[in-house]
């Protein structure tokens, strides 16, 4: 059995991880995933260097049924994701990177529809490198989803007596209406 003096400096550990945790999560998911999509999306620019390329040109190919040529394509994709990954190292115009990020995730996850064969070796519970490399980008959604809940002041917060007490601060102050 753990004794009460243990137990309290134990607790007392966990709470300093976890208040370290809800004030550095968040600038480090947001750093992370800046440098996720501006290096994805800057090795896209030098065709060569990308694995995704052809994928992701046949995909968009089809999506817009031929109309957009491969190269500029790839350019349009490259600069896309480029400009995620800005927005989510500076955060700023975080509203139009999330926007962007929705846009550039449906385009992602498409192949799992457009091309089960190249995603999937037996479908739908074994993916292809190619399936497992789109199925990842669940986790960046979910990435996507934590940053947009924030967007409007929101916060993590290490103990809920703290959002207990964030709203009550909330709710004593006066609503005001921007009528511009």
């Amino acid at each position: 059995m753990i004794s009460s003096n243990l137990r309290n400096r134990l607790d007392r550990l966990d709470l300093i991880i976890v208040r370290w945790l809800a004030r550095y999560s968040l600038p480090f998911l947001r750093t992370g995933m800046g440098i996720v999509f501006l290096w994805f999306g800057a090795l896209k620019f030098f065709p060569d260097l990308s694995p995704a390329t052809d994928l992701a040109v046949r995909t968009i190919d089809d999506l817009t049924f031929g109309l957009i040529p491969e190269n500029v394509s790839l350019i349009l994709l490259a600069s896309l994701e480029t400009a995620i990954g800005l927005g989510f190292l500076t955060g700023r115009y975080m509203r139009l990177t999330l926007g962007l990020l929705v846009f550039q995730m449906a385009g992602t996850l498409t192949p799992l529809a457009l091309f089960p064969g190249e995603a999937f070796m037996v479908f739908p519970y074994a993916p292809t490198l190619e399936g497992q490399y789109i199925i990842k980008n669940l986790v960046l959604i979910g990435a996507g989803l934590v940053i947009g809940s924030t967007v409007r002041g929101g916060q993590i917060v290490a103990e809920p007596q703290e959002l207990s007490r964030g709203r009550a601060q909330l709710s004593a102050q006066p609503v005001r209406v921007d009528r511009s």
